[in-house]
């Protein structure tokens, strides 16, 4: 992230009660928030300190919010060393964590405790890198590590930590303004194709393909509007993921809101249109709407085959 433009919260929290304020502070450091004054707290310009400010107000506090390009007494690039900074303790045990996997696991002879431990390990540096908005030096270590893993790991057959470590991390590239296609498509894909996927969204008249990068709903892109078929529809199809019938009750209802051709007609299809539509009408960044998204199209993949109804 390059972003010069910044937002400021301010608040103030009533002494009661006495869990809200635990509870504020844990939501800012889940956030990524960086604190340059008493009850101030900083992040580069995006929807999350709206969210947060709503909940104090609704608990009998104030907050304030400020845009500004710049912070007085601090410069922009003073700024991403605090963000940097406040990421490194969080790398730092990652990293030990890892050259202590590393140590212990013998090539072909990990047992349960020590893939469950990668996968932990794995997670743990997702929730860090959401929040890693200027990629602390201490990244690259740690996926340095994390490749020595995998291929410590691989060398058990079948072993989901490896596979998982092995095909994650691909930055898929889409379109600015991302709707219900390419937020269902983003979901599908952390979901069930690329656990680690980077999400990286452009002005299509500006973008320059990287090797290596994969788009998708996007002109020329390796996986876009086939025929009739939407995004959503050709992941699906091109990943052999047909057989779920989840994901192809989902695929119906993001056909028919994309392609309005009304042609599956299922019950839920308005619901998730309208569920989408007011997402997208409450932020303009892309990142917040997949994140966001991604609770929408997981509850509704759970709910459908929780159902065991069959598509259509």
């Amino acid at each position: 992230m390059t972003s010069n433009s910044w937002l400021l919260l301010a608040h103030q929290i009533p002494p009661k009660p006495a869990y809200f304020r635990a509870k504020v502070a844990r939501r800012l450091a889940q956030v990524g928030a960086v604190p340059i004054k008493n009850s101030v707290y900083v992040l580069p310009d995006n929807e999350d300190f709206h969210w947060i400010c709503q909940e104090i107000i609704r608990e009998g506090g104030q907050a304030w919010l400020f845009r500004a390009e710049a912070v007085a007494g601090t410069s922009t690039p003073e700024l991403r060393k605090l963000f940097k900074a406040a990421r490194a303790p969080e790398y730092d045990e990652l990293i030990r964590e890892a050259l202590a996997l590393l140590e212990r696991l013998p090539a072909g002879k990990a047992e349960k405790e020590d893939r469950a431990a990668v996968e932990k390990l794995l997670r743990r540096r997702d929730e860090i890198e959401r929040v890693d908005f200027f990629q602390a030096p201490q990244r690259s270590e740690l996926d340095r590590l994390i490749s020595a893993l995998a291929e410590r790991l691989d060398q058990e057959p079948g072993n989901a930590a490896a596979a998982a470590l092995e095909t994650s991390g691909k930055t898929w590239v889409t379109r600015k303004g991302v709707k219900e296609d390419r937020i269902g498509s983003a979901w599908l894909i952390r979901r069930f194709i690329d656990p680690k996927a980077v999400f990286s969204y452009v002005r299509p008249q500006e973008y320059i393909h990287s090797e290596g990068e994969i788009r998708f709903d996007m002109f020329e892109g390796e996986f876009t509007h086939r025929g009739d078929l939407c995004t959503f529809e050709v992941l699906v199809a091109d990943h052999d993921l047909s057989s779920d019938p989840g994901l192809t009750a989902i695929a119906e209802i993001v056909h028919d809101i994309d392609l309005k051709d009304n042609r599956y007609q299922r019950p839920e299809t308005a619901g998730v249109a309208r569920a989408v539509e007011g997402l997208c009408l409450s932020t303009t960044d892309d990142r917040l709407r997949v994140e966001r998204g991604a609770f929408i199209f997981e509850g509704l993949y759970r709910g459908l085959s929780a159902s065991g109804e069959p598509p259509g």
